[in-house]
């Protein structure tokens, strides 16, 4: 009889994945391919969040924006690839060549079929467990965002924009962010 083991993948593991043309993120040590490849809509709204927040931080140069696909080593048993993800200077340490070693200040996870369950349960516990601030999750159908401060209360939603919605985050002070621009299919 063959035995079968039943231990949690670790970043060793994850470090030993083929380097091939998926993308995989461990999630409470289970590597999960990512694929299928996210859709046009997904892009749109991660390039267009990007954006806006590269703009205003070439004037308010208080840290780096980065976009997946970038690993994130959160524990052991934890490496993400958020969609959009915010580092403030004063923790820059945390990046290296490789990725992040450490949580980023904010993070955004655009939900898609084949990942929402992982965003919507391991994952949110996991960023606040490491210190992320703020998660947003993003609703590409609904064309809404959910803002999590998880620092302050992990398991709530602090505030939800739906479309035409301004909103602001502590982390980005005077940008006012407009769900209308997020959302902007073309």
């Amino acid at each position: 009889m063959i035995e079968v083991s039943a231990r949690a993948a670790t970043v060793t593991d994850y470090r030993k994945l083929p380097p091939d043309d998926w993308h995989y993120q461990l999630i409470e040590g289970e590597i999960v391919n990512m694929a299928p490849a996210r859709d046009f809509f997904h892009q749109k709204i991660l390039l267009n969040l990007a954006a806006i927040l590269h703009e205003w931080l070439k004037e308010n140069q208080t840290g780096q924006v980065m976009i997946a696909p970038l690993d994130v080593y959160l524990t052991d048993t934890n490496v993400f690839q958020p969609d959009v993800l915010f580092v403030r200077n004063s923790r820059e340490s945390i990046i290296e060549e490789d990725g992040l070693h450490g949580a980023p200040d904010f993070a955004v996870e655009i939900l898609s079929p084949h990942t929402a369950r992982y965003d919507l349960n391991q994952k949110g516990a996991v960023y606040a467990m490491t210190g992320v601030e703020e998660l947003w999750l993003v609703y590409p159908q609904a064309r809404r965002i959910d803002v999590h401060n998880l620092q302050e209360n992990a398991e709530a939603v602090a505030a939800s924009h739906g479309l035409g919605a301004t909103f602001a985050s502590p982390l980005f002070p005077g940008l006012e962010f407009r769900t209308a621009d997020i959302f902007r299919p073309r």
